[in-house]
């Protein structure tokens, strides 16, 4: 005998073979016909166009891997000169003030009130 939990009762019931196997009445749903594609709008490519794409700046790329690739003793975050040391210090100090600062607050924080 096969046993199937029944939603209305909260018990468990006798049920047939199939049934048991398939809880709470859920059916594998097979489907006849493909699911329906969700672009189904036709894309069109670049090539399929006749155009590419225009783009009006000069290409970077070259300058910057020249720049990057100069073995010239300097670490990355600096090659490129005031702008990045201008970056980096700033960085270097926020991080050290925001430390200072959670270390003051961690310590305003352990100390007892004081009572009038």
């Amino acid at each position: 005998m096969f046993y199937k939990f029944n939603g209305f009762t909260q018990r468990l019931s006798g049920g047939a073979g199939p049934a048991a196997y398939c809880p709470q009445g859920l059916k594998p749903v097979i489907s006849s016909e493909p699911p329906t594609m969700i672009f189904a709008t036709p894309t069109k490519t670049i090539s399929e166009s006749g155009e590419g794409v225009q783009f009006l700046g000069r290409n970077k790329v070259p300058d910057f891997q020249r720049i990057f690739q100069k073995s010239d003793g300097l670490p990355v975050h600096l090659k490129r000169g005031v702008p990045d040391r201008l970056l980096y210090r700033t960085t270097m100090a926020l991080t050290i003030g925001g430390t200072i600062y959670c270390l003051v607050a961690l310590f305003l924080a352990t100390q007892p009130k004081k009572r009038n």
